[in-house]
């Protein structure tokens, strides 16, 4: 009788109409196969992935709702979902051969794949982790080793907007902050008008932060903030730091690679970490971040540490995140197969990103124009995702009306949407104090849009208020 199970290369879990990619290297040539797979798509127009199959790679998505939050926890494939699949089994079967002979060289070769897709001048210089939180956990936590062995003074600077994502603020107050590190958070506008409003308020940040003679340690940047979504002038960004002395600088890109262009010689910055589970199409959660070779500020790249102590601590944190104990990999395994996916698309993750931008602004357009409000941004300064005022008369006046707003569209109307409260500035007269963050990715068709369009529409036309909702 035959096995009831099938050997993992051969396992087909994934949607029957899904194209199968190869689980590992067949040539043992990584370097050059990524190299030709990042730089130089080889597929003829014929060959891009159809709208058919565009639709059976995500046919696992909940058909009832218009999921216009990619950005929130992004998007797989089925294929790679299979691929992952097989991942696991392939661990499970003979766990013992999998750890010793296939982990690590795996783990390698997606290193090796990111190392070409940011333009690292390393290897070594990619580390593999969970998430942007648990990369924010590293850099911080030797920015607070710094200021406990008195490399650092008490009170020294570390700069951040108040954008900065929330559990990041958190890792900022429990390493920094307990650590004896003076906390400035730059102050931004919203709505914005352009990125001269952001580079002018951080010269103002960083001048606060050296004020009584202390120095700034570091800075702490996103490249596209998450609540309110706004792509940052980035590379400006650094320059200042450079030419004001800033130790180091860290770009907090959660929402970066797959997103927005991503070249690490370019941006410049000491550390740089993207998710790759939320624009990148990888099943959750996996990360990256980059640590540039040359930096030498709090210690050093040598002296940076995975937070959950292995064997491997002291190996360099590349080789300490590639085994943490034992846990699931199989997210991290996938990262070529990733790339030879979004190479079936026009223009490969650049095409992607392209059109995702133009069909968010249009969608945000369309929404402007129904209901009589305003862009959160200049179309240049968002991305995949982009900001939408709501209608006045909805009556968003808090964070908890947000959130219940949220839920209501999403139980009523089957809306996946996330929307930010704008506290009104002093003497605005009915301002817009609510708006919605839309996403756009490949998956997504104009329908999503008008759904979320009408609903608010009738809801204005019924004279709804927030204030009707309960806790």
């Amino acid at each position: 009788m035959a096995s009831s199970l099938s050997p993992p290369e051969k396992a087909s879990y994934h949607h029957r109409h899904s194209k199968r990619y190869s689980s590992s290297s067949t040539n043992g040539n990584v370097e050059s196969s990524v190299s030709d797979f990042v730089k130089r798509p080889k597929i003829s127009p014929q060959n891009y992935i159809s709208c058919s199959e565009i639709e059976s790679e995500f046919s696992h998505h909940d058909p009832d709702f218009a999921r216009i939050n990619n950005g929130s926890f992004g998007c797989c494939p089925s294929s790679i979902l299979a691929l992952q699949r097989d991942w696991q089994l392939r661990f499970l079967r003979q766990p013992d051969r999998f750890y010793f002979d296939e982990l690590k060289p795996k783990i390698s070769d997606s290193r090796s794949v990111i190392k070409r897709l940011i333009n690292a001048e390393h290897d070594d210089e990619v580390s593999i982790v969970d998430n942007a939180t648990t990369a924010a956990a590293i850099v911080l936590q030797q920015t607070a080793w710094a200021f406990r062995e008195g490399r650092f003074d008490k009170g020294d600077a570390v700069v951040m907007l108040h954008y900065a994502y929330g559990s990041v603020k958190k890792s900022v107050e429990a390493y920094v902050t307990r650590s004896g590190g003076h906390v400035i958070e730059v102050q931004l506008p919203f709505p914005v008008i352009s990125a001269d409003e952001i580079i002018d308020r951080f010269r103002i940040g960083l001048e606060s932060g050296k004020a009584n003679g202390r120095r700034v340690r570091l800075a702490l940047i996103d490249h596209v903030t998450s609540m309110p979504s706004v792509v940052i002038p980035i590379k400006e960004l650094v320059k200042i730091c450079r030419s004001e002395g800033v130790d180091q600088v860290f770009v907090d890109a959660a929402h970066g690679i797959g997103c927005v262009d991503v070249d690490m010689k370019e941006i410049g910055a000491d550390f740089y970490t993207s998710n790759l589970h939320k624009w990148f199409f990888a099943p959750p959660s996996v990360a990256f971040l980059y640590c540039r070779k040359s930096s030498n500020g709090g210690g050093g790249v040598a002296d940076l540490h995975h937070p959950v102590v292995s064997n491997e601590y002291g190996n360099g944190l590349a080789v300490e995140s590639s085994w943490v104990g034992t846990r699931d990999y199989s997210a991290q395994l996938v990262v070529p197969s990733i790339l030879e996916f979004v190479n079936r698309f026009e223009g490969g993750i650049d095409g992607i990103k392209k059109r995702n931008h133009e069909s968010v602004v249009e969608m945000g357009q369309m929404l402007v124009k129904s209901w009589g409000t305003q862009l959160g941004c200049p179309p240049e300064m968002c991305a995949s995702m982009i900001m939408v005022g709501l209608p006045v008369c909805l009556g968003v006046s808090s964070d908890s009306d947000v959130l219940k707003l949220r839920t209501f569209l999403r139980e009523k109307f089957r809306i996946e949407i996330p929307i930010y409260f704008r506290p009104p500035g002093d003497g605005e007269i009915d301002p817009i104090t609510g708006y919605v963050r839309i996403s756009f990715q490949v998956y997504n068709k104009p329908e999503d849009y008008h759904r979320l369009r009408d609903a608010i529409n009738g809801l204005v036309r019924d004279g709804f208020k927030c204030t009707s909702l309960s806790g």
